[in-house]
């Protein structure tokens, strides 16, 4: 009985190794017999379970080789994609100083009987900008309290306080200055300009005292009259959204939204006249 076992594990043994030979040989052979290709369509199916997992395999292997590479890849367009972005801030950054200093100095072109002086903001001289901006510039640079202040987008204000390195600019939306305007399309003067807020507490401006049979209308370009002996003229202040009749004075008035950004100066433009004469703060 042990020797009938001993014999049976014998045979299945011998017959194991036949089978995995002849798997491998099938495999290398490019010219299959009669027997071959029987024993090869018997074995296919141990054949493509042995092909799929080699495939898988190998692929399992590729996947893991071409994911270093991939990731080194990932890592190299990371830091183009980084630079790239960079240079762009930077471009658009020279862009916006190139349109600004290209509006810097068609302002100053336009103004006659003028020389400029830029300043820096340092400051408010109170909560906000609203009580006025504190300026870089002072007695010792030539400005004089009551000078008008620009920006390369138009009108902001006066000069109201002055020190020797320092000087205090109410901006148009405090209301204590007043400006004297015209349309630009008609070259009407039409009345004072004054600091305005509407019902949602937007700082604007608004023009008095117009005329009533004046043709101010929406969408008109206002600008500074030169009456008076504080603002140069031509100096745009803002463009009309609305104009109110009031039926018992007789008169207009027109809501309108600077060209300046009042929240957003960093720099402003001192206007100091060629020809020295006694500026007065009026308001005019």
């Amino acid at each position: 009985m042990k020797f009938l076992k001993n014999k049976l594990a014998v045979t299945i043994i011998v017959l194991s190794v036949g089978f995995l030979a002849i798997i491998v040989y099938t495999f290398k052979s490019q010219n299959k017999s009669i027997f071959q290709s029987g024993a090869g369509s018997a074995l296919n199916p141990i054949q493509k379970i042995a092909y799929t997992v080699t495939e898988k395999f190998k692929g399992f292997a590729d996947f893991f080789y071409n994911f270093s590479e991939v990731k080194e890849e990932n890592k190299k367009l990371t830091k183009e994609n980084a630079e790239l972005n960079n240079k762009l801030v930077e471009y658009n950054s020279l862009k916006s100083e190139n349109e600004r200093l290209r509006d810097v100095v068609n302002f100053a072109n336009q103004i006659e009987g003028y020389s400029v002086v830029g300043t820096n903001i340092i400051g408010y001289s109170g909560d906000s900008f609203l009580s006025g901006y504190v300026i870089d510039k002072g007695s010792k640079d030539g400005l004089e309290k009551g000078m008008p202040v620009m920006a390369s987008k138009g009108i902001v204000g006066q000069v109201t306080s002055i020190g020797s390195n320092w000087a205090i600019v109410q901006s148009l939306v405090n209301e204590n200055i007043a400006i004297a305007a015209k349309i630009e399309s008609t070259e009407d003067t039409i009345g004072i300009v004054k600091g305005y807020k509407d019902s949602q507490n937007k700082l604007l401006a608004k023009v008095y005292n117009i005329p009533v049979d004046s043709q101010i209308k929406k969408g008109d370009v206002i600008l500074t009259s030169g009456l008076g002996s504080i603002y140069p003229k031509n100096i745009r202040i803002g463009t009309v959204l609305s104009v109110e009749e009031d039926k018992v004075k007789v008169s207009k008035s027109a809501t309108i939204e600077p060209f300046v950004d009042f929240n957003k100066l960093e720099e402003l433009f001192i206007m100091i006249p060629k020809e020295k004469r006694k500026i007065e703060s009026d308001g005019q």
